[in-house]
């Protein structure tokens, strides 16, 4: 496995100096249907594992299919919207995140916090491999819930996540291609600021 060393798009310019992988990473719809290693994949999982979470609790779980029947099956979960260009991608994930603590059973509130992070750190890893990744939350949950087996009452269906090699912006709907870039950000003074204490205490 040899990453593949990608440079930042030249419209994506931070405001101060950060790694390239994090101009890098954008989410791509015109994706290669070239199916994916089984050392690719599991190091997707393997960068999410290594994410923190509350507790050490690990509340993430990722279900995902690469191969038939399963992949028709995640395919039919997603908006039509989504199919249009996610039907291409060689694997599709369903990200879930557990409610409660796995050591005392008492609801945790940072578990779609956790769960973010180890999505972020799969998506990362994805580049690293030269691959890209989308998530996507326009899915039908309670289909997935009864479809893929999984219990509600335990788990919450965040969102489902394509990845795959990048294909060619031609094969999207003209609508999609005139948006397959890498998107800007807001100003950092927007997302982040110092705070000061009015009252002077």
């Amino acid at each position: 496995m040899k990453p593949q060393a990608k440079e930042p798009s030249p419209a994506r310019v931070p405001e101060v100096p950060v790694d390239p992988q994090f101009l890098d990473r954008w989410s791509r719809r015109a994706l290669s249907s070239a199916p994916l290693t089984t050392e690719e994949i599991n190091s997707l999982f393997e960068a999410a594992r290594w994410a923190p979470s509350s507790c050490n609790d690990q509340p993430w779980l990722f279900l995902y299919a690469r191969k038939e029947p399963g992949l028709s099956r995640f395919r039919s979960l997603l908006m039509p919207q989504n199919r249009t260009w996610a039907d291409r991608a060689p694997l599709l994930v369903l990200t879930l995140a557990r409610r409660h603590y796995a050591h005392n059973g008492q609801p945790n509130r940072h578990y779609m916090f956790d769960t973010g992070a180890a999505w972020m750190s799969l998506a990362l890893q994805a580049r690293k491999l030269g691959l890209f990744t989308r998530a996507m939350g326009a899915f039908d949950e309670a289909r997935a819930y009864k479809a893929l087996g999984i219990a509600p009452e335990r788990y919450e269906a965040v969102c489902m996540i394509a990845v795959g090699r990048p294909g060619e912006p031609a094969q999207l709907p003209p609508s999609l291609a005139a948006k397959e870039t890498p998107a800007l950000r807001k100003p950092l003074a927007e997302v982040a600021r110092e705070w000061s204490n009015p009252g002077g205490e």
